[in-house]
């Protein structure tokens, strides 16, 4: 198939039993399978198109996952010296596991969820509260008068009790 000259990659022996056992283990993720298989078919010398059209992906997560192979290869040999299969296993499924992606932490802890549900579950009269069922409002007001957080919208409250729906 005419394309670009794929990138070298290069496989030990070990490095391609552990590739496939990844593949045959039944509790392998899908994510971790397809990964492995794009590094068995790069090992083939077949280029990236030809790759992404046999496994069902775009060249260019072929391309990334080559790079990624290429970059970790030096770690990849030290955990082959090791003479530890199990190391070298875990050095790969590090190697193909997803990074850590960016993003804004979670403003509140998921100790805050389970102290507003069980607020929810308390009688609003327990609290000196003159109503018979909360309301997000009521609710967002308890949370700041038991000094659990320093702010906290109705809305925030609401999601919070959505979420806890079965």
């Amino acid at each position: 198939m005419p394309g670009p000259k794929p990138r070298e990659i290069t496989l030990t022996q070990r490095q391609r039993e552990i590739l496939h056992q990844l593949i045959r283990r039944e509790k392998s993720s899908q994510q971790l399978v397809r990964r492995a298989k794009i590094i068995l078919a790069a090992a083939d010398q077949r280029n990236n198109q030809h790759n992404a059209e046999l496994l069902d992906i775009t060249p260019s997560t072929v391309r990334v996952w080559i790079e990624r192979w290429n970059a970790a290869s030096g770690a990849l040999l030290k955990a082959e010296a090791a003479e530890n299969d199990k190391s070298l296993s875990a050095a790969i499924c590090n190697l193909l596991a997803d990074d850590t992606r960016p993003g804004r932490p979670a403003e509140f802890p998921p100790e805050l969820y389970c102290q507003i549900i069980a607020i929810a579950c308390e009688k609003p009269e327990d609290s000196g509260r003159p109503i018979s069922h909360w309301s997000q409002r009521e609710l967002a007001d308890e949370v700041l008068k038991r000094h659990l957080v320093d702010k906290i919208s109705p809305r925030s409250v609401g999601r919070f009790l959505k979420r806890s729906r079965p």
